[in-house]
């Protein structure tokens, strides 16, 4: 398949990486979690077909999760115009994956994979919205980054807004399934439960036992692990 997946994401420093979880967790367990959440997204794109992968990154990559992508540097501005620069970055058909939904499986992405595998695919873009009104997913099947750069990132509307900005280009656009993008602790555990037995879940899993969270029990003897590393 002609298709470029380009993961966007940055350095998991603490302090400055999915900093919404703190607290409960500490900044290193926060960005100890990122790291994993980062880690398991590349390590799902690399299952998926495509002719190149690209790693749209600001800081510098551990090894293991640079191997098997083209690592580039992320440009500055805002988000909507780096996002409009990797469309710059690429020739022919472009996946844009965050590095916020660990959950993800090949499974939500079967409908978009399958319809650019033909000659003449229906859809001219997909997107897949997140519950918190953004999107996990954006792709172009002819990049053009005049279709994102303008949208505003981050609010409520920012997924119907960049769809309506794809159609009023007279392009069709097709919907994937809705992921929760994990921002605070409470999205951490629920994305961890459609991912069970996986190293996000197995993390989250650890660092509930040594936290105090409503809504998660704990046996009286259970033990207590305080780091998503440990």
């Amino acid at each position: 398949m002609n298709l470029t997946i380009a993961v966007i994401a940055k350095e998991c420093i603490p302090g400055k990486a999915k900093t919404r979880l703190t607290p409960p967790l500490t900044p290193a367990q926060a960005a100890a979690l990122a790291q994993i959440s980062l880690s398991q997204t590349l390590q799902l794109v690399r299952s998926l077909p495509g002719t190149r992968r690209l790693l749209v990154f600001e800081g510098t990559p551990h090894p293991r999760d640079a191997a098997g992508f083209d690592v580039v540097a992320q440009s500055t501005g805002r988000l909507d115009e780096r996002l409009a620069t990797i469309c710059s970055q690429v020739t022919g058909p472009l996946l844009i994956l965050g590095m916020d939904t660990p959950q993800l499986s090949p499974a939500p992405l079967a409908r978009l994979l399958a319809d650019w595998s033909v000659p003449t695919p229906r859809h001219d873009a997909w997107i897949g919205p997140a519950s918190d009104g953004g999107f996990w997913a954006l792709a172009l099947h002819q990049p053009d980054g005049a279709l994102i750069q303008g949208v505003e990132m981050s609010t409520r509307q920012t997924g119907a807004h960049q769809v309506a900005r794809i159609v009023n280009a007279g392009l069709a656009v097709g919907l994937l399934p809705m992921l929760r993008d994990v921002d605070h602790f409470a999205d951490a555990m629920s994305a961890a439960r459609d991912c069970p037995g996986t190293p996000f879940a197995r993390a989250v899993d650890r660092l509930a036992l040594g936290l105090s969270v409503p809504g998660v029990s704990v046996p009286a003897n259970a033990p207590t692990r305080g780091s998503a590393t440990s």
